[in-house]
């Protein structure tokens, strides 16, 4: 809540009320006593006062006061009066405390008025031992007054004034001035009462006023300023109320809590407060995003989504020094130059160009022999035991018949031996097989014994991934073009021979 302002005489409690006691006194043709009741007699009066809200700065006010004042002259011998005296007066009343010179909820609050009304009085008395009767005074007077309003409470004040009135009349001490100039004066002290009227209209009950809440709708018991506004002792923009470090300077989206590196994370949860960094490492930076931070990374600016270990570098699942995002074999060890593979043996590496002299087929077909059986069955052991190779099987011919036909035939035989190997529980996915006919030999055609040896079909081993070892050998295999299908010959229907014609009957004469 807010603390207790003062609310007299403002847009919510427009209507004061004042009770006042008062001190008169008197400077005329008998003498002055302002500032000064030596030697008279001390009387007190009495007074009320109705104040009425007009804005910020200004009020109106109806003044009434009553007081039995007694003076003896000083200067002159068995003069004197009494005089029942009342005044009732309307004033404009300028308020300091009017939020430009000062805050109008200021605990001491100077004003001054002005204003006329009329000077009602009683008076009896002697001058120069001579009487004179009651005299009976209805006179207009102005006044001018110098106040000053302390704050009791949010609606009770003290007031203290001190004003001169000169009513339009000579008639109260009974003396007339030679020039008739109307001396007839009278200063009015007085302390009183002021009490504010009406109730304010708060709908967030906060204790300011809708009309100056500059923050409604604030929720019950959140205290506030002045404004009405939910406090904010940091000054960042988030009231306490809301703030989770009310003390410190924060921000906003981190409802009030300090973030000097400016990476979203709080100060008190950053494991490293003065450097931008991410949430999963409690705000502590990871250049490479690997998920380790720069501090504890010894292998930086490890490529993105690259697996790491506890110091942020390269898992090597096989511990052979090629990290697995560049091991084409992560679970078996191989060297660099390899890729981080098994190298093949040299002893398998013999096995599979010898292998070539061990497949046989049928005449001109495309059928293995059963003697081929031993040698593929070797062959997809050795695919067994090198399960990140794939095989490459080429087919060729010699160079007699036609070349399309040597094609064709040199691409089936080569597939009759890859059909073979998968019957061996070889992946298909790691067996490729081309015919490449008579484009590629190794021996002259011209001898038997070249043309023997240009009739083969070669395996070659290499990486999975790499480039095919045939067609890096030999370049790519020509398209095969099907041979045509020779259509049966056509037999002819033997012709019908038409009917004989019978000879006319001859007629018998």
């Amino acid at each position: 809540m807010a603390a207790p302002r003062a609310q007299a005489q403002t847009a919510d409690r427009k209507t004061a009320l004042s009770a006042n006691i008062g001190l008169m006194q008197y400077s005329g043709n008998q003498g002055s006593d302002f500032w000064n009741r030596s030697g008279n007699d001390l009387s007190v009066g009495g007074g009320g006062t109705i104040t009425r809200y007009l804005s910020p700065s200004f009020d109106v006010a109806l003044l009434g006061y009553y007081e039995t004042y007694k003076f003896s002259s000083e200067l002159f011998q068995a003069t004197n009066f009494e005089s029942r005296t009342g005044m009732v007066d309307l004033g404009i009343k300028l308020k300091l405390n009017n939020g430009k010179i000062l805050k109008e909820d200021a605990r001491i609050q100077p004003y001054l008025m002005g204003g006329g009304g009329m000077f009602l009085a009683n008076s009896s008395g002697q001058v120069r031992g001579a009487n004179f009767g009651v005299t009976q005074i209805r006179r207009p007077e102005v006044f001018g007054l110098a106040g000053i309003r302390v704050r009791l409470s949010d609606a009770v004040f003290l007031d203290l004034t001190t004003s001169q009135h000169y009513p339009f009349t000579d008639r109260v001490d009974n003396m007339s001035s030679p020039t008739d100039k109307l001396y007839d004066r009278f200063l009015l002290h007085q302390a009183g009462i002021t009490v504010a009227l009406g109730k304010m209209k708060d709908a967030d009950g906060d204790g300011v006023s809708d009309k100056k809440d500059k923050c409604p709708g604030t929720p019950a018991g959140v205290a506030v300023d002045p404004n009405g506004c939910p406090l904010d002792k940091d000054g960042d923009g988030v009231p306490d109320y809301q703030d989770k470090c009310p003390d410190v300077k924060g921000v906003a989206a981190l409802q009030g809590c300090p973030d000097r590196d400016g990476d979203g994370i709080t100060d008190a949860d950053d494991k490293c407060p003065d450097v931008a960094g991410i949430a999963a490492l409690q705000g502590c930076p990871d250049a490479d995003g690997d998920g380790v931070t720069d501090a504890a990374d010894k292998c930086p600016n490890t490529p993105s989504g690259v697996k790491v270990d506890a110091n942020g570098c390269p898992i090597d699942t096989d511990g052979d020094g090629v990290p697995d995002y560049q091991d084409r074999c992560p679970n078996r060890p191989g060297p660099a130059s390899n890729k981080g593979c098994p190298e093949v043996k040299a002893e398998t590496k013999k096995r599979l160009q010898e292998a070539t002299k061990y497949i046989n087929f049928e005449f001109n077909k495309a059928v293995l022999l059963p003697s081929s059986y031993p040698t593929l069955k070797d062959l997809a052991k050795i695919m067994e035991e090198y399960p990140d190779y794939t095989l490459g099987i080429s087919g060729h011919t010699d160079s007699k018949g036609a070349d399309n036909y040597n094609l064709n035939l040199s691409d089936a035989r080569a597939a009759s031996a890859r059909t073979y190997m998968l019957s061996q529980a070889v992946p298909a996915d790691r067996i490729v097989s081309h015919g490449y006919g008579e484009t590629k030999p190794i021996a002259d055609n011209a001898t038997a014994a070249g043309q023997a040896l240009n009739r083969r079909v070669e395996f070659d081993l290499y990486l999975t991934g790499d480039p095919n070892a045939s067609e890096v050998k030999y370049g790519p295999a020509p398209t095969i073009v099907p041979e045509p299908v020779k259509a049966a010959p056509v037999k002819k229907a033997p012709a019908k021979k038409a009917p004989a014609k019978k000879a006319p009957a001859k007629r018998k004469k």
